[in-house]
């Protein structure tokens, strides 16, 4: 399944927004096989919101957003997953 990074331009979120957010994106999640939330990181400093999901395709990515109610303004297939770890 591939992997997708997609960054979204937030400005400054309340921590009952980015409730809201969470919770309305495991709910389209739940109706939509194939899609996983992996995880998201918020960055307050430049408004933004960077989010990991498992999804078939771009496309199903960008639904998942439109159904959540969720801004895309970046998505970029992950090509490689690397780690501290295997360098050692």
């Amino acid at each position: 399944m591939p992997r997708y990074i997609i960054e979204r331009n937030v400005g400054q979120l309340t921590q009952e927004e980015i409730d809201a957010g969470g919770r309305k994106s495991n709910e389209v999640v739940a109706s939509m096989p194939g899609v996983v939330w992996i995880r998201s990181y918020i960055s307050h400093a430049e408004g933004k919101i960077y989010c990991e999901y498992d999804a078939p395709d771009e496309e199903t990515v960008r639904e998942h957003a439109r159904r959540a109610g969720l801004p895309v303004d970046r998505i970029s297939e992950v090509s490689l997953e690397i780690n501290p770890a295997m360098f050692r």
